[in-house]
């Protein structure tokens, strides 16, 4: 987990290593994708409050349905748990991909470790 996300949030987008690890993650539902022989390619954690974050897919995977299958993974984990809503803060580029499985804008874009967001939600039946 850890790796993936430094590769893609600390090496890839220049986020600080003070923002990306905010001590959290142990309370949280992680969700990953593996390759062979047990590659983490991907990951993204739910937190006990229904908030997503954290999704990452390593360069070399994204394009082939890795992100779609992380995303589906985490609905039917928050179902599991009960959780009525679910809320995410979107970088700007991945907008689309959300709305492609429900979440709906909400508010103005803001600026989170210097890139633009987007909040979302979506309400879990």
């Amino acid at each position: 987990i850890c790796s993936v996300r430094r590769q893609v949030f600390v090496e890839e987008q220049g986020i600080p290593e003070n923002l990306e690890w905010d001590g959290q993650d142990a309370d949280c539902r992680h969700v990953l994708a593996l390759a062979e022989p047990a590659e983490v390619i991907a990951t993204g954690r739910l937190q006990p409050d229904g908030r997503i974050g954290r999704m990452a897919v390593l360069c070399e995977w994204r394009g082939r349905g890795v992100g779609s299958a992380l995303l589906k993974q985490a609905l039917v984990t928050a179902r599991q748990q009960g959780l009525g809503t679910l809320r995410l803060n979107a970088q700007i580029q991945v907008v689309p991909f959300y709305q492609r499985f429900g979440f709906e804008t909400v508010g103005e874009r803001f600026e989170e470790a210097g890139i633009l967001h987007q909040s979302m939600r979506l309400t879990v039946q």
